[in-house]
C-alpha cells in the first residue's frame, strides 16, 4: 500500500485503517486484527499516521514511531465534525481520523513515553484511592449520625469517631461494630496506600528535572509538578503560554460592562 497519510480507528480486537496518497485519493480500507497491526506498519514505508486520542492510542503511537511513523494523536472533538453524516462506524471514524489529523498537525504531535505514562498512571491511581477514602469516611460519618453520633464535616473529625468505635461504652448494636469495624479498616488501608503512592510522587520529584523546575514556582508542590511533568511530556506543542493556560483551563474571567 503507497500511503502518505493514515487514520486508524483503534478498538480491542479489530482496526480500522483508511490510507490517502501524497493527492488525497483514497488508497486503501482494511481491517486488521490486533495481532496484524504491528507487521502491517512494519511493512509501510514512513508517513502520517492519525490515531484518536482514547485509551492505549500512546502505546500503539509509541509501537509505530519504531518504523519511522510521524504519529499524532487527534482529540476526539477534533475528529468529530469530520465523520460523515448517518456513517457512524468504525471504517467511517477511520476516514474522519484521516482527515482531521492535518488541520491540527501542531497540536497533536506529541505522545506520552512510557515512563511518563507510567507515573502519570501513579496520579490516576491516587485519585481513584482519594476518592474511595472519601466516599469511605462519609459513609462512616453517616452510620454513625444513625445512632445519634454526629460530627462536622472533615476528615479530622471522621478520624475522631474512629476513636469512639473503640469505646466498649458505646451502645451500638454488634453487627453495626461489625459493619463499621470493617470500613474503619478499609478506610486505614486507603490512607496507607494513598501516602506510599504519595511517597513515591515525591521521590520522582527529585529526580525529574522538569518536575524539580516546576517546583520551584510558588505554590506547586511534589504532586502537582509531577502531574504538568508527566501530562505535559513536551510543552513546545503549545504556541504561546496563553495557549498551554487555556488547555488547563486557566481562561480570563468574563467581564460584561455594566449599564448605565
Amino acid at each position: 500500500m503507497e500511503a502518505a497519510t493514515i487514520g486508524l480507528d483503534i478498538s480491542k480486537h479489530v482496526f480500522h485503517i483508511h490510507a490517502v496518497d501524497g493527492q488525497g485519493q483514497v488508497a486503501g480500507r482494511q481491517r486488521l486484527r490486533r495481532g496484524e497491526i504491528v507487521s502491517f506498519f512494519s511493512s509501510l514505508a514512513p508517513c502520517l499516521v492519525g490515531i484518536e486520542a482514547c485509551a492505549t492510542a500512546h502505546h500503539w503511537a509509541r509501537e509505530f514511531r519504531q518504523f519511522g511513523h510521524d504519529v499524532r494523536l487527534i482529540p476526539p472533538a477534533y475528529v468529530k465534525p469530520y465523520v460523515r453524516r448517518g456513517a457512524k462506524n468504525d471504517a467511517a471514524d477511520a476516514a474522519a481520523i484521516c482527515e482531521a489529523v492535518h488541520p491540527f498537525q501542531y497540536a497533536v504531535r506529541s505522545h506520552q513515553s512510557g515512563e511518563n505514562q507510567g507515573f502519570l498512571m501513579l496520579h490516576r491511581a491516587r485519585g481513584l484511592l482519594v476518592r474511595q477514602r472519601t466516599m469511605t469516611a462519609c459513609a462512616i460519618r453517616a452510620h454513625f449520625a444513625e445512632f445519634g453520633i454526629i460530627v462536622g464535616q472533615g476528615r479530622q473529625r471522621v478520624d475522631g469517631l474512629v476513636d469512639v468505635l473503640d469505646d466498649e461504652e458505646l451502645t451500638l448494636p454488634a453487627h453495626a461494630r461489625i459493619a463499621l469495624a470493617v470500613l474503619v479498616n478499609q478506610l486505614k488501608e486507603l490512607d496507607r496506600q494513598v501516602e506510599a503512592i504519595e511517597r513515591e510522587l515525591a521521590q520522582i520529584q527529585r529526580v525529574n528535572p522538569m518536575a524539580k523546575l516546576l517546583s520551584s514556582i510558588p505554590g506547586i508542590g511534589p504532586i502537582t509538578a509531577t502531574a504538568l511533568a508527566a501530562t505535559v511530556p513536551d510543552a513546545t506543542i503549545f504556541r504561546s503560554g496563553r495557549e498551554f493556560a487555556a488547555w488547563l483551563g486557566l481562561t480570563p474571567r468574563p467581564y460584561v460592562r455594566p449599564l448605565r
